[in-house]
């Protein structure tokens, strides 16, 4: 079948006799040149449309506004200067500016080592290397400093381990310790020791025999020294934990650190005029102005802090964005920032109002240069603003008023604790902190995770600090205290089973997890509260007792340890403790040990299992190698520690 043939298309069209029939045009240019330089300059061949266009838009529209020209500004600063730990018991001290406050903050007291040791014996060894330099150094003892050497040797000696007590058990379980004790011991001095024998107040040359006065003498300056030098080198609270005090800023049942900072009201001299800055939640690392919060609890006590003031006048200069619309009529933007791309969603209101704000408002801006020292508390007394026109605008804070309004709206300033209805705070702060500090390797690692099989709450000791100072797998450690143990105990073949099954009350996990086991909070039939507990060990049933100073919280003085329950979450949480390393403005080093936190990695199984039959078909040797793993050894119940 061929397709008719239509002579004339137009009548056909018209007539709608042929309906399939399709037409098609294009449209496009036809340059008469290939030169669009001067298309390109977009000339103004008609002013009155050009005014007529600005007319439309609003351009005419006289609104009392002009752009500013300068500003004069007032400030008022003041310097904290004084420092409490969230502990009342701990008494409020001075607050230089000599040093970080992070390095105030954080720091703890030794020791820290686990186990036995106070302190390990690699800073042990440094400070008696250090004590015995000083004396041989001084020309007064040099034709007495190997004799005298000997003396504080045997004064102060680094004793060697037993390997057949247990208490030794962490100095001799561990080959590479057991071998560094035995080349030290009887011919080192235990400089912990003496530096302790110091800050007490005894003498540096107490005990030592053949002295004369001027020997004594030189001794004391040497002490002084001696102690000077490593309250230099470690930076610790006001007195170690060995004198008497204790880590004040560290809050162990919340795993942060808790302290307030004082600083005088901007504007105000005089005692009284006192504002309380308090952190409440700093995990450690880098301490910045939206730690703290404004505390209306009353000042710390003591003068007031002075105020300084400074005028500065200075240019404004209007403020820039990547895709901010620009100002002037015909000029052509550039495509790095494509708004089209921004999708948000139905419910996104805060986008969308961001996004016009921005577009709109972007040309109202305008910047003002503020150099302000660190270290201070500040706060803007007033601002005049002086435009094109010559007039003078007093511009107040934008957040002033009630703090509990909640039409107040503001950026960069200090939310209030609690809910009383005070006037909101306009000040900044910076702290005197540093940008950066420098993380030593973890010596303690400590994850807490959530255990919903056993419906407990574990604390697995990850990392663990050895005798000599190395940081150690927890269950390295473990397993090889567990084979030391064995050695002086040898495990008892059982007898051939009677039965191809056996009844299992309970299973054991691993010792380096610590059992955290729920309590009632004291007062209360429905909150909770987790309290360190115990698992029995696999060689003679007694309570596992923790290796980080971490999980020994209370301890060694007989107290037990409780953390509250929100601090776990299913995430987990992982405390590491460390040294810190920076630089101050003025060029010295600090140096101190602090304790952080970070988030976990999920939750755990420890493997505990209860009621259980176990298959008793195994080879004798099996059966008797099963006393030294501690996954599948007899136990007990987890009970909490005294």
């Amino acid at each position: 079948m061929t397709e008719p043939r239509i002579d004339d298309l137009r009548a056909a069209l018209d007539a709608r006799d042929a309906p399939t029939v399709g037409l098609w045009n294009r449209l496009e240019g036809r340059p008469r040149t290939t030169d669009f330089d001067r298309a390109l300059r977009v000339e103004v061949r008609d002013p009155l449309w050009m005014l007529t266009r600005q007319w439309q838009l609003g351009e005419f529209r006289a609104t009392d506004a002009g752009s500013p020209v300068t500003a004069t500004y007032s400030v008022s600063t003041t310097t904290p200067t004084r420092f409490k730990p969230a502990a009342d018991r701990t008494a409020v001290e001075n607050l230089t500016d000599d040093r970080p406050l992070e390095t105030v903050a954080e720091r703890r007291s030794l020791p820290f080592a686990a186990g036995t040791d106070p302190v390990s014996f690699d800073l042990r060894l440094a400070i008696g290397r250090r004590w015995l330099k000083l004396v041989g150094s001084r020309p007064l003892l040099s034709l007495i400093s190997l004799n005298i050497r000997q003396k504080y040797i045997a004064r102060y000696p680094i004793a060697l381990p037993d390997p057949q007590a247990v208490p030794d058990t962490p100095r001799v379980a561990h080959p590479e310790v057991w071998s560094e004790l035995q080349a030290v011991a009887g011919r080192r001095m235990d400089g912990y020791a003496f530096y302790l024998h110091l800050k007490r107040g005894g003498a540096a040359h107490e005990g030592i025999g053949g002295l004369l006065g001027l020997h004594r003498s030189e001794l004391t300056t040497l002490g002084k020294r001696l102690v000077a030098w490593f309250d230099r080198l470690i930076d610790q609270p006001t007195a170690t934990p060995a004198l008497g005090t204790t880590n004040a800023t560290w809050d162990p049942s919340r795993l942060e650190h808790r302290f307030s900072v004082a600083a005088g009201t901007p504007g105000v001299d005089g005692a009284g005029a006192e504002r309380r800055l308090t952190v409440q939640e700093y995990p450690g690392g880098t301490l910045d102005w939206h730690d703290f919060s404004l505390d209306p609890s009353g000042p710390l006590g003591g003068t007031g802090p002075t105020s300084a003031s400074f005028h500065r006048t200075v240019f404004p200069a209007p403020v820039r964005f990547s895709g901010m619309p620009l100002a002037r009529w015909w000029a052509v933007e550039d495509g790095r920032t494509n708004f089209a791309a921004v999708k948000p969603d139905s419910t996104d209101l805060a986008r969308l109002i961001f996004l016009e704000f921005a577009l709109v408002y972007s040309n109202d801006w305008y910047q003002l240069p503020c150099d302000l020292p660190s270290g201070t508390y500040a706060s803007i007394q007033g601002l005049a603003v002086t435009d094109v026109f010559g007039e003078q605008l007093w511009i107040t804070p934008a957040g002033a008023g009630s703090d509990a309004d909640w039409q107040r709206w503001s950026m960069f300033t200090l939310d209030t604790i609690g809910v009383d209805d005070v006037p909101a705070d306009t000040g900044l702060l910076l702290p005197p902190g540093v940008p950066k500090v420098a993380d030593g390797p973890p010596l303690e690692e400590v994850a807490l995770v959530r255990d919903e099989m056993a419906n407990m709450v574990w604390g697995v000791e990850a990392t663990v600090t050895t005798a000599v100072g190395e940081p150690r797998r927890g269950s390295e450690i473990s397993a090889e205290h567990i084979a030391h143990r064995l050695r002086l105990k040898p495990p008892i073949t059982p007898p051939a089973p009677a039965a191809p099954v056996a009844y299992q009350a309970m299973n054991s996990v691993p010792e380096h997890w610590i059992p955290f086991i729920p309590v009632h909070v004291p007062g209360q039939n429905r909150a909770v509260r987790l309290q360190r507990a115990a698992m029995p060990s696999v060689i003679d049933g007694k309570p596992v007792h923790p290796r980080t100073s971490l999980m020994r919280q209370g301890f060694d003085q007989g107290k037990q340890y409780f953390l509250n329950e929100e601090e776990v979450t299913r995430t987990g949480t992982r405390l590491s403790l460390a040294f810190n390393r920076t630089r101050w403005r003025d060029g010295r080093v600090f140096v101190w040990l602090s304790a952080r936190r970070g988030t976990g990695r999920g939750e755990g199984s420890s493997g505990l299992a209860f009621d259980f039959l176990q298959d008793t078909t195994t080879t004798t040797a099996a059966a008797a190698g099963t006393a030294a793993d501690p996954t599948s050894a007899d136990g007990g119940t987890a009970t909490g520690d005294t």
